[in-house]
């Protein structure tokens, strides 16, 4: 209470101009506590792992957006230029609104409007809490090969051969992985990255919801299936147990990555060996029944071509082998 009326009378004592300052900087930290709250956040990255190029260890990020960034001073050593950017972090040089390392006359000639909208430093909030400016990772090939190519035209002044030689060596160094993949495995992206390319496979393989019952799979499998394994052949629908196994082990086992886990999981077997439904069931029409249906013609054809149930499974083995969790990622 004594504060608040303390706080009153201070008040009465300010002049009007003193207030009107005061009001400035309440709604300028308004409005600057609210541009930092719409930052994007750097979710994956840390100064402990930075990306590693020749002799420079970049700082570099995956941001909420899935966007990957280099830090400024980290992009700025790759390229053997000074830690901090002309005129402070973030700034440009005034010159066309482009950085200080594509700012001289002699570049511009070969800057293309794709390049000239990668340099606007991107504002991003750090893990920590603090803020930095970085590049898109995309920027810094492109920037070297902008260089190399001046360099072939003799376009360079000899203050900026320096920076040409950089980027040649780094040009060379992500010859044979790209910069984007480089950032994915220095911040750890690469397997999250990789689970939501699994993801994406599978929603468009298995449905959400279960469908009716068809026949999916043609009489000619089992037959063959009875013929391999020396059992005579009834034409009945009721089969033994162990048929079952041989069709998780031979066909959804391989039909493609993380399938047979998500079937088990949406389709789980009651510990007696009985399920509410079959996995074909589960399979969408656009992408899991094709699958399918492709995968059986080619088993039934390895099936017709053997007499012998070991050589059968060794040659489908090295044809068709089983597929993991992952997705492999190009």
């Amino acid at each position: 209470m004594g504060r608040a009326k303390g706080g009153v009378e201070r008040a009465k004592k300010l002049s009007g101009e003193q207030r009107r300052t005061i009001a400035s900087k309440a709604a300028k930290a308004r409005w600057e506590a609210k541009q930092d709250a719409d930052l994007p956040v750097a979710e994956y990255g840390s100064p402990e792992k930075p990306l590693r190029l020749l002799d420079a260890e970049i700082p570099c990020y995956v941001l909420s957006d899935g966007t990957r960034v280099l830090t400024q001073q980290g992009f700025l050593m790759a390229l053997g230029r000074s830690r901090s950017a002309k005129g402070g972090t973030g700034a440009s040089t005034g010159v066309d609104n482009l950085p200080a390392f594509l700012s001289a006359n002699s570049l511009k000639p070969l800057i293309s409007q794709e390049i000239i909208a990668s340099t606007r430093p991107i504002e991003f909030r750090l893990p920590t809490g603090g803020k930095a400016f970085g590049y898109m990772a995309e920027l810094l090939p492109k920037v070297c090969n902008l260089y190399l190519k001046a360099r072939d035209q003799k376009l360079l002044l000899p203050s900026q051969i320096r920076t040409a030689e950089k980027a040649d060596m780094l040009v060379r160094g992500l010859a044979e992985t790209g910069i984007v993949a480089l950032v994915d495995e220095a911040t750890g992206y690469q397997e999250v990255r990789a689970r939501d390319a699994l993801q994406a496979f599978l929603e468009k393989f298995l449905r959400a919801e279960l469908a009716a019952w068809v026949q999916r799979f043609p009489d000619d499998f089992f037959r063959e299936l009875y013929r391999l394994k020396r059992w005579p052949w009834t034409g009945s629908s009721r089969r033994p147990g162990v048929v079952g196994r041989y069709i998780k082990d031979l066909v959804y086992e391989r039909l493609g990555p993380g399938v047979i886990a998500e079937l088990e999981s949406k389709n789980p077997s009651d510990g007696k060996g009985r399920r509410k439904a079959k996995h074909h069931q589960w399979l969408t029409d656009e992408v899991g029944h094709p699958a399918l249906a492709q995968h059986l013609y080619a088993l039934i054809g390895f099936m017709r071509a053997e007499d012998n149930w070991d050589e059968f499974k060794s040659r489908f083995n090295r044809a068709y082998p089983k597929r993991g969790d992952t997705l492999p990622l190009i």
